[in-house]
């Protein structure tokens, strides 16, 4: 499989050869930042048993929050379409934001101005040093594809986002999508 080069905003997709790793095994991630220094990214199917309500105490709703990555665990980030709304915002591309004043965010989620739809949360992230990305590429860890969904993607559901990237991506990608995630339990 041909894949592009990966930049802000591409997704990563998890080749199913990818077993061994249980961080990244069936992974769908969206490239945040990639540049010269490395690349950070988020996990987007790998749902937590966490809400953010339990995690931070003033927010009042129970929003999801999802593995972002092996990289600072124990840290809270998030990716966003509402930059007119969270001061302080980065744009990833295609209307997605990561970052911005949580503060403001608390605010405006207990008011309902943030939907689940708006916003998606993350303990951790994926981050690969400077070349170590492109060396996974080359070892076809990983396939680069088009982000179609655009700012969409935040509320994708993570329960078949990887299966559905097989299918897209056509031949043997099919035979994968169907394969058991443990073929050891088949």
């Amino acid at each position: 499989m041909v894949s592009i080069k990966p930049k802000k905003g591409k997704l990563l997709i998890a080749e199913p050869t990818l077993t061994g790793d249980v961080s990244f095994n069936r992974s769908v991630v969206l490239i945040a930042e990639h540049n010269l220094e490395g690349s950070v990214g988020f996990i987007l199917n790998k749902p937590l048993m966490y809400s953010i309500n339990e995690l931070v105490t003033e927010i009042s709703v129970p929003f999801q929050v999802y593995n972002g990555g092996p990289v600072e665990q124990d840290n809270l980030y998030f990716i966003h379409k509402v930059p007119h709304l969270i001061a302080e915002s980065i744009e990833i591309s295609h209307g997605i934001y990561w970052g911005g004043n949580f503060e403001n965010i608390v605010d405006l989620i207990n008011k309902g101005h943030i939907t689940e739809k708006d916003i998606r949360f993350f303990l951790g992230y994926s981050g690969w040093n400077s070349l170590q990305l492109d060396q996974e590429l080359t070892s076809k860890s990983w396939v680069v594809v088009h982000n179609k969904y655009k700012s969409d993607i935040i509320h994708k559901s993570a329960n078949t986002f990887w299966k559905e990237k097989m299918i897209e991506l056509g031949g043997d990608y099919v035979l994968w999508s169907n394969f058991p995630e443990n073929p050891n339990l088949n």
